[in-house]
């Protein structure tokens, strides 16, 4: 039997049910709670309010962090494919030099081998030319810059994420140029170097880390690629979005609970779609303007 002064103190009734007594307490938060709203601990009972509070704190603690998911990527550490582009790219430069314009001759990219009426119908240029450059200059800028920015995205999506985004950054930038301007020759990494520069921005970004400089290492190549001429900035501009586009899919992909390689699929997918569409983009013209 309870006493009228007891029954008439708010602290005495459940904070959900305020018509029911209870003298029953919350042993984390201190609130009253009726029957129906205890639930049994270890130690005493715990209100709705704290149940929530534990639940989503064990939810969020399950939870990957963007930098977690970001190493969940890349298991090998050894950025083995950046140093096998780099050996391949200096060794293509050698031949290039010892052959003179015959092994530049097999590897560059012109629109006319997109056209499928031109009798040089030979679309795998659009990756072959990324493997040639034309000076030593050429060849040393990309594969620094290769080796700055590559041996971290590497890192960060394993070996095959990372041969996929530079693969894929390199048609990027070919494409590029069968659209805007299909009467250039072209060769070089400029493309795929640009693609690891979109890829690095959208990986700084969802690390949320300072991406200024990286934003003025940008603005400063693409003006170089409007001042000086003889560069393409086409290609350079189609590297860049391709590859932020392959970068966002990968983080897309490691949001997943479960391994996945959904987004590995659909950046080969998107290599496919690039081939294609610079294929019909050129073919429609006659082979007077893309030849």
């Amino acid at each position: 039997m309870t006493s009228p002064e007891l029954s008439q103190q708010r602290e005495n009734f459940c904070y959900r049910h305020p018509d029911r007594q209870s003298f029953v307490l919350c042993q984390r938060c201190g609130r009253t709670v009726c029957p129906e709203c205890q639930t049994l601990a270890p130690v005493g009972v715990i209100c709705p309010e704290c149940i929530r509070e534990s639940n989503a704190k064990a939810k969020a603690a399950q939870r990957p962090s963007a930098r977690t998911r970001l190493r969940r990527l890349g298991q090998d550490q050894r950025p083995l494919v950046t140093y096998a582009i780099i050996g391949i790219s200096t060794v293509l430069w050698l031949l290039q030099q010892v052959t003179g314009d015959l092994v530049t001759g097999l590897l560059v990219y012109h629109g006319i081998y997109s056209h499928v009426g031109s009798g040089a119908f030979e679309p795998w240029r659009m990756l072959t030319s990324a493997f040639a450059h034309s000076t030593v200059f050429h060849l040393a800028f990309n594969m620094l810059t290769l080796w700055i920015f590559g041996r971290v995205l590497e890192q960060v999506y394993g070996h095959l994420r990372f041969a996929a985004l530079y693969i894929v950054s390199a048609l990027g930038g070919s494409l590029a140029i069968a659209l805007v301007a299909p009467n250039t020759t072209v060769l070089g990494a400029s493309g795929a170097v640009f693609g690891l520069f979109g890829a690095y921005f959208v990986v700084m970004r969802q690390a949320r880390m300072n991406t200024m400089s990286l934003i003025v290492l940008v603005g400063i190549n693409v003006v170089m690629g409007f001042v000086i001429p003889g560069i393409a900035w086409q290609a350079h501009l189609g590297g860049l979005v391709t590859g932020a586009l392959c970068s966002w899919l990968f983080l897309w992909e490691s949001k997943s609970a479960k391994p996945s390689r959904k987004g590995l699929w659909i950046v080969a997918a998107l290599g496919v779609l690039i081939v294609v569409g610079a294929t019909a983009s050129v073919s429609q013209l006659p082979l007077g303007i893309a030849g």
